[in-house]
């Protein structure tokens, strides 16, 4: 198991999650074909030419989706109870084709668990970046996460 237990989070914990990935067009249509997202902006280099943009833009769920997707292996993987909401998501510059994102995590709220006393709330700020150091993707994510068996 990967993932931290509860007690084990303290807030200003930081992690830099140690996979990156190179954004490619393969990943920006399929995202866009499995969520119905019909968007030239997304997927039609000649209507994306005519924007302001010069090229297609990679569709924020596919960059939402690999910030959090990379962060679990860290985070959560195996102390998991549920999710419980996402918070503040925001995508501050834009995400190209060929772009290369990493990520980062960081621990900005503990609280325990008023119903469940084997279990407590983290609160994360994760925050993916480009490889010009430019956050792409930032939001808060808050997680009931699974104590310490005792």
């Amino acid at each position: 198991m990967a993932g931290r237990y509860f007690d084990e989070w303290q807030v200003g914990d930081r992690v830099e999650h140690v996979v990156s990935r190179t954004v490619t067009e393969t990943d920006n249509l399929l995202i866009s074909a499995l969520t119905y997202n019909p968007q030239p902006l997304h997927i039609d280099h000649e209507a994306a030419a005519k924007t302001e943009f010069g090229q297609p833009l990679v569709n924020s769920v596919f960059t939402f989706g690999l910030m959090v997707g990379v962060s679990v292996k860290d985070t959560t993987l195996g102390t998991l109870v549920a999710n419980l909401g996402y918070d503040k998501l925001t995508f501050p510059k834009p995400v190209f084709i060929g772009d290369t994102l990493r990520s980062e995590t960081e621990c900005i709220d503990l609280r325990e668990s008023k119903s469940r006393p084997n279990a407590g709330i983290v609160t994360w700020a994760h925050r993916s970046f480009n490889q010009r150091d430019e956050i792409v993707c930032e939001c808060t994510r808050s997680a009931l996460i699974l104590k310490t068996p005792q």
